[in-house]
């Protein structure tokens, strides 16, 4: 049996099995067929001291460390499952030490950079609506595109009866997730002008239909891309460096200003969908430095 064969039974299985979304089976798919490459097809009955030599070869082509964790992580899954199936009777990760990864504070958008931002949308109902959920929802932007009519709340005669959405994070977990009063605002008008918003005859008219934020594309919905386009537009219209205003850029003003606000970390744990708190206490970070320079400016024995 192939590598190829096994890395691909490997990936049916987190598929069926974990859920994995498609772009975590791809970045799975890379990994695996690049270390089969480094190792000449070798990758399944791989030792120790070959995984460590692919591994330092990374580190000295200088791959960033979470990269280099990525991918052995990837590794240690996979050999899981071949010992699982029975194909090895060891791990040759077991031991594997990956590097040291530190945690990057996330640059955070200010509420009056926020205020700009929605200021600049102006009269585009639709940018308006996608800054709003960013913002006012912390959705990831795989979220956002996907979005679905049959995932927002209940509306009737025009008013809305409930203020959760439905969200497929990652993992294929659901979540649901609260509106406030200006993001269901935003997605009213949006969904007001919505028909309208593309051509009727649309060979992929079915597919597009049922999303949110419809596109002609072949996906039938707003691509990543298209969004960090329109983001980018935005930002140079609101005065900020486009490199600052990205989709996950909102969803970290989203989760710090929670916590400015006073929101607990866990709950702001669940709002994120992280399946790990030490992922949501990164924001704590920000807070701490804004704690210190208020300490500096504020008080009385640091002015002396």
């Amino acid at each position: 049996m192939t590598d190829q064969t096994r890395i691909t039974a490997f990936l049916e299985m987190m598929s069926a099995e974990k859920g994995a979304a498609i772009n975590t089976l791809d970045a799975y798919a890379r990994d695996l067929s690049d270390a089969s490459d480094f190792l000449s097809g070798g990758l399944a009955q791989a030792e120790q001291a070959d995984l460590s030599r692919w591994l330092q070869a990374l580190a000295a082509e200088g791959l960033a460390a979470s990269s280099q964790a990525r991918k052995l992580s990837t590794l240690r899954q996979f050999f899981r499952f071949l010992f699982e199936d029975g194909d090895r009777r060891d791990d040759p990760t077991r031991r594997l030490e990956g590097p040291k990864t530190v945690r990057p504070v996330p640059d955070v958008l200010s509420r009056d950079e926020m205020t700009r931002l929605l200021e600049a949308c102006g009269s585009d109902v639709r940018m308006t609506c996608l800054v709003e959920l960013l913002y006012g929802a912390g959705l990831r932007v795989s979220e956002l595109v996907s979005l679905t009519l049959g995932t927002l709340p209940r509306r009737r005669s025009g008013r809305w009866e409930t203020r959760d959405i439905i969200i497929r994070g990652k993992g294929g977990k659901d979540r649901l997730c609260p509106l406030g009063p200006p993001a269901l605002l935003a997605l009213s008008h949006w969904l007001e002008v919505r028909a309208g918003s593309l051509p009727e005859k649309d060979p992929r008219r079915d597919r597009r239909d049922a999303y949110v934020f419809p596109s002609r594309g072949k996906t039938g919905h707003l691509t990543r891309r298209r969004l960090g386009q329109l983001l980018d537009g935005l930002a140079a219209r609101a005065g900020l460096a486009p490199a600052k205003v990205h989709p996950h850029a909102l969803r970290h003003a989203y989760a710090t200003h929670l916590l400015q606000g006073g929101a607990d970390l866990r709950s702001v744990q669940s709002l994120l969908g992280h399946a790990d708190i030490a992922t949501t206490q990164i924001y704590t970070h920000v807070l701490t430095e804004e704690l210190a320079a208020l300490l500096e400016t504020a008080h009385p024995l640091a002015q002396s």
